[in-house]
């Protein structure tokens, strides 16, 4: 792809990492960001399966991404009086079961990959992409603040609202919401949490935390179960309220995580909603990631699958030489089954998350409790671990131009 010139829109996982990797083969990459700055913070994302870790390794940067990671050993239901119900360790499935071998904080992974590329690739802040124009001469692209460009091909990796799948496909409705919302916030560690995760549940909705940043802070949590409904997801004020209105009246620990929203500088809440198209590019124009096949939070692959995605795009890319458009159709081919099957996955994960009834919040604690007395019970890897190591990562260079760690 020597000289290619790519644009990216996003600079939050899949961006960074695609970034990387068709440096990598030579292309030319401008990255766009709608955000004045790279975004820190945000929730905490899981890496899982042998293919994800192996484009850590394959980049070098397996040993960056770890030391940027929460250090995690288990997690814990609880009970309204903060007693330990069940307990699952992060040692058990393999790293691929409810806590994974790496968890990380969104922000932190995607400033990995920014500086592991600041260098070679053109970062733009502060502006995002406004018009697509595919000409045979290349993609002619304006934005909303910087002078038009032209592109040999143009990637949206600018997550589950993507304006880039909007240009490309119109008024299309790709999203199937999976009835469930989920919020996310940094508030205080006042149970003193130590690497730990603590969870509760009462029929159709669930709040917990997560220590984050040395233990000094957690990750709050909240997810109920709810048919879709209209929102804006910029209207922060607003989604708070929603928040609080659904979460109001439960145990736990909940009124005071709740009181902390206010507070927190990376409030975040959507639907657990997944991506579904029937093709994810249009010439020289593609999706990666979110943007292209988001299989919503339930799944606890959205990250794994950004970068898996970014790294076979840029190594279909480089193999199709000029033929863009070819380029993207063998990444769809290679790459859509092990998506759909994510999907699938998580169209039923949301069970375990915030169970409907007290039955079901009675069956996950009784799971929980047979994993504690048989450490070799594998139901639930026979999901999320086999389903995490399924994809088998092509390897688009000579072992001997791969940089390892």
């Amino acid at each position: 792809m020597d000289g290619s010139r790519v644009l990216i829109s996003g600079a939050s996982v899949a961006g960074p990492v695609l970034a990387f990797w068709l440096a990598r083969h030579g292309a030319a990459v401008t990255v766009v960001e709608q955000a004045s700055e790279l975004r820190m913070g945000g929730q905490l994302v899981d890496l899982r399966g042998r293919a994800a870790h192996e484009v850590l390794a394959r980049a070098g940067l397996r040993e960056a991404v770890r030391a940027a990671s929460e250090a995690a050993e288990g997690l814990s239901l609880v009970g309204a009086n903060g007693r330990r119900q069940a307990t699952v360790r992060s040692t058990e499935f393999g790293g691929n079961g409810p806590v994974a071998e790496i968890e990380i904080l969104r922000g932190n992974l995607s400033e990995v990959f920014y500086d592991a590329t600041r260098e070679d690739v053109e970062y733009v802040f502060g502006d995002r992409i406004a018009g697509l124009d595919d000409r045979e001469d290349g993609v002619h692209v304006t934005f909303e603040r910087g002078p038009g460009r032209v592109f040999d091909a143009v990637v949206g990796a600018d997550g589950l609202h993507s304006g880039v799948r909007r240009l490309l496909f119109g008024d299309e409705k790709p999203l199937r919401h999976l009835n469930m919302y989920l919020s996310f916030w940094t508030a205080n560690n006042h149970l003193g949490l130590r690497n730990w995760t603590e969870v509760y549940s009462e029929p159709g909705r669930t709040v917990l935390m997560r220590s984050i940043r040395d233990n000094t802070a957690v990750m709050a949590a909240a997810a109920f179960v709810s048919p879709a409904f209209q929102y804006d997801y910029r209207d922060l004020d607003a989604l708070k309220t929603v928040v609080r209105s659904r979460v109001a009246g439960m145990g736990w620990e909940a009124d005071r995580l709740v009181a902390q929203m206010d507070d927190a500088g990376d409030f975040y809440f959507d639907s657990a909603s997944q991506v579904i198209l029937p093709s994810w590019s249009k010439g020289r124009i593609g999706l990666v990631g979110d943007a292209g096949y988001c299989a919503s939070p339930l799944s606890g692959h959205g990250t794994t699958m950004a970068l898996v995605g970014a790294y076979v795009l840029a190594g279909e890319l480089a193999r199709a030489g000029g033929d863009v458009a070819a380029g993207f159709r063998a990444y769809e081919a290679r790459l859509r089954p092990w998506i759909e099957g994510i999907q699938k996955f998580a169209e039923g994960n949301g069970i375990s998350m915030a169970p409907k009834t007290g039955f079901g919040i009675f069956a996950r604690r009784a799971v929980l409790r047979l994993v504690e007395l048989l450490p070799k019970f594998t139901v639930p890897q026979a999901g999320t671990g086999q389903l995490s190591n399924r994809f088998e990562l092509p390897d688009y260079f000579e072992a001997s131009e791969r940089k390892t760690q």
